[in-house]
C-alpha cells in the first residue's frame, strides 16, 4: 500500500519536474497573478484524470495512441509556437515591468482555465509520459488506487508550488528589462520544445 504510494509520487513528480512549456506557461501565468490557483487546479486535475485512465485502460489507450500522436503532435506545434510568438512580441513591444495586482486585466478566470487546458491535452508528451507510463506503471502495482493516489499528489504538490512560487517572484521582475528577459526565456523553451517534437 505505502510502496504504490511512494512508487507513484516519486515516478509522477520525475516527469513533471522536468521543465518544459507547460510548467513555463503556469509559472507566467503566475507572475503575472492571472489566476495562479485556477491554473494549478487545471493542471493537476488534468494529470490525475489521466493518471487514472491510463492505470485503469493501460492496453486500450496504448492501442489508440499511435493514431493519435500525429494529430496531437501538429495541434501541439502550433499552440507551443503561437505562445512564443506572444511571448516574442512582448520581448519586442513590452515597455512595463510586471505588476502583480490581482489577475491582469481583461483575463477572465474561464479564459485562464481555458488556456490552461489547452496547454495540457495539446502537448503530446502528457499522453505518452502520463498515460502511457506512469499508466503502464500503475497498471503493475498490488494496489493501483494508492499509486494513483501518490502520483496525482505529486502533481498537487508541483503545480501549487510552482504557482505559489511564482508569486514571490512577482518583485523581482518588476523592471521592463527583467521581464523582457523572462519572456525571452519562456518563448525560447517552447520554440525548443516545439522543435523537438517535430516528426
Amino acid at each position: 500500500m505505502i510502496g504504490s504510494l511512494i512508487t507513484g509520487f516519486g515516478i509522477s513528480i520525475g516527469l513533471i519536474v522536468a521543465i518544459g512549456a507547460q510548467n513555463a506557461w503556469v509559472l507566467n501565468k503566475s507572475m503575472r497573478g492571472e489566476h495562479p490557483a485556477t491554473v494549478a487546479l487545471v493542471c493537476c486535475t488534468i494529470d490525475a484524470l489521466l493518471i487514472t485512465l491510463g492505470v485503469y485502460s493501460v492496453d486500450r489507450v496504448q492501442q489508440q495512441i499511435p493514431a493519435l500522436v500525429p494529430v496531437l503532435t501538429w495541434l501541439g506545434i502550433g499552440l507551443l509556437c503561437w505562445l512564443a510568438a506572444q511571448a516574442f512580441w512582448r520581448v519586442w513591444h513590452g515597455s512595463a515591468g510586471l505588476v502583480v495586482i490581482g489577475a491582469a486585466s481583461g483575463v477572465s478566470r474561464w479564459q485562464v482555465a481555458g488556456q490552461a487546458v489547452a496547454i495540457s491535452l495539446l502537448n503530446p508528451h502528457v499522453y505518452l509520459d502520463t498515460v502511457v507510463l506512469v499508466g503502464s506503471v500503475g497498471a503493475q502495482q498490488s494496489n493501483p488506487g494508492y499509486f494513483i493516489l501518490g502520483a496525482a499528489l505529486a502533481s498537487t504538490t508541483w503545480f501549487f508550488g510552482l504557482t505559489g512560487f511564482g508569486r514571490y517572484l512577482g518583485p523581482k521582475l518588476s523592471s521592463p528589462r527583467a521581464w523582457r528577459w523572462f519572456d525571452a526565456s519562456v518563448g525560447s523553451v517552447m520554440v525548443l520544445v516545439a522543435v523537438s517534437l517535430v516528426p
